[in-house]
């Protein structure tokens, strides 16, 4: 059986990372936020524990902690920032606001040996690392010593060997700690013995089993939104249950070019999973007419898909079950301390209600995989790899791509656009160094000059981003050759755009859609 490390999350916006070094050198971890904690200790057993920084403060008294139990165990733990300064709060060491802060790449000097370290650092060595931090810890709890140092935290690595409780004051999980991914590795591997056995392939076969032993002789809808993660969700199903899993695919008019085209013809003719299409352009548009504001765009076309799925999953007769392809970012964000569990469609337009109305009961394979986790068990099931490595589309699709009211004519004029931009950018090679990228048409018309005549036609809107998570992501920095190319072939060959600028917007964590 696989081992798991169980990663107490405290609200820190990198949480996730620690769970993907982890994950990238075969080491199976679950993030649990911290007040769900002490109920998966009851029921699980995990081998080796992580504490996650957080934007609290361990002087506050409302501010987070971990459940007790953590520290009687008898398992190696890792406290990471607020998780260092929360294990020494907790077992009688102590923690003050108003020092010196640590935001940004500092220097950690090494004073003394220790498992943590070892192959990494040793004595003496120096290296950079990321700290980010307002309180520091000012005195250790009984059993621990420095082992190592920084300019603004004289205990910027503690270690309590006895017991293999450490605690970093640094973020060894970010890139801007180099070495980073090294210690966690010998905190997992050499501290707490964890065999790096958590492959795609042995993630592949569990799942299996697991999908029928849940589903059993049941019938399973899957509702097929054409992007990648409910596609590989539904070839796994498949896999496990064969002709017991229908998929359906509401076609909302609102695709890339030719790609309703393509995911039929996948699922019909290559995998032979019996599908249902239904073509409901004309239902969404009706609902859309005269809508601008984007919330109501999103939540009609959520309730538009729920009554379509609705009927169509009734027509299957006797389903039991519905598939999801929910991922674990997905799960992490549901249960955050922000918010409660909730039941979404991820794969279509994040609207709730679907499961309840129907009565059924969730299969959701991939809630345990990161996107880039999915790519992979995506080649690993066989699908073509142009369509595993397909950029990343909402189920709103074009509807958040048209600011304002949306329209068949307005839809015809961005996906000629948007093939043009991804031809480009093809015939560049840069697809797949590009995590995202699409055209916009934006509510706003100009006047130009093409020819001896005026135009009075839209503006085009080009976006294309660089991301490792989906959680933040960064403009391409495109040649201006490249962009000059992309605008005159627009505006030479979609009727309706006189005008193309690029978005060169950076964002923070959240969401990369347009709106």
């Amino acid at each position: 059986m696989t081992q798991t490390v169980l990663i107490i999350d405290f609200g820190s916006q990198v949480t996730q990372l620690i769970a993907r070094r982890l994950r990238e050198q075969g080491t199976y971890c679950e993030i649990v936020p911290f007040q769900s904690a002490e109920a998966y200790l009851k029921t699980n057993k995990p081998v080796a524990i992580i504490l996650s920084g957080s934007p609290a403060s361990t002087t506050e008294d409302e501010s987070p902690r971990a459940p007790q139990k953590v520290f009687e165990l008898d398992l190696p733990v890792l406290g990471i920032c607020y998780g260092e300064q929360l294990m020494c709060a907790q077992l009688g060491g102590k923690v003050e606001a108003g020092h010196h802060r640590e935001f940004g790449r500092a220097t950690l000097e090494v004073t003394d040996v220790s498992p943590l370290f070892e192959g990494v650092w040793p004595k003496g060595a120096k290296d950079d690392v990321w700290m980010s931090h307002g309180d520091r810890v000012t005195a250790l709890p009984p059993g621990f010593k420095v082992i190592a140092i920084s300019g603004n935290a004289p205990f910027a690595a503690i270690a309590d060997e006895a017991r293999k409780f450490y605690g970093v004051q640094f973020h060894p999980e970010v890139a801007h700690t180099p070495r980073g991914g090294e210690l966690l590795k010998n905190f997992t591997q050499r501290v707490a013995g964890v065999k790096p056995d958590w492959t795609m392939q042995s993630f592949r076969r569990t799942q299996i089993e697991r999908i029928r032993a849940q589903v059993g002789k049941g019938r399973v809808v899957c509702g097929l939104s054409g992007g990648v993660d409910s596609s590989v969700a539904a070839v796994l199903i498949h896999e496990a249950i064969g002709e017991q899993l229908t998929c359906i695919f509401v076609d909302t008019g609102m695709m890339r070019a030719g790609e309703a085209d393509e995911v039929v013809t996948l699922f019909r003719e290559h995998y032979n999973i019996p599908l249902v299409h239904v073509h409901a352009e004309d239902l969404f548009l009706d609902r859309l007419a005269g809508v601008s504001d984007p919330e109501t765009k999103r939540k009609r076309i959520g309730a538009a898909f729920i009554d379509v799925f609705d009927a169509e999953a009734h027509k299957v007769g006797n389903v039991e079950f519905l598939a999801q392809g929910t991922l674990y970012p997905d799960v992490i964000e549901s249960v955050s301390f922000t918010g409660g569990p909730s039941a979404t469609i991820k794969s279509h337009h994040n609207v709730g209600g679907l499961p309840e109305r129907m009565k059924l009961k969730l299969v959701e394979p991939l809630r345990e995989l990161f996107k880039d986790e999915v790519r992979v068990l995506g080649r690993e099931l066989g699908l073509p790899p142009a369509f595993v490595g397909r950029h990343p589309f909402p189920g709103p699709g074009l509807a958040i791509r048209i600011p304002g009211e949306i329209t068949r004519e307005k839809l015809d004029i961005l996906r000629k656009a948007d093939v043009v931009y991804l031809d480009e950018i093809r015939k560049a090679g840069l697809y797949d160094k590009i995590w995202q990228a699409f055209a916009v048409l934006l509510p706003v018309r100009t006047v130009g000059v093409m020819g001896d005549g005026r135009t009075y036609d839209y503006v085009c809107a080009l976006r294309a981003v660089t991301s490792t998570d989906g959680m933040t992501a960064d403009s391409y920095p495109f040649e201006h050759a490249f962009l000059s190319r992309v605008a005159t072939r627009i505006i030479n060959e979609v009727k309706g755009i006189n005008r193309v600028v690029y978005d060169v917007t950076s964002k923070p964590p959240g969401t990369i859609e347009w709106e």
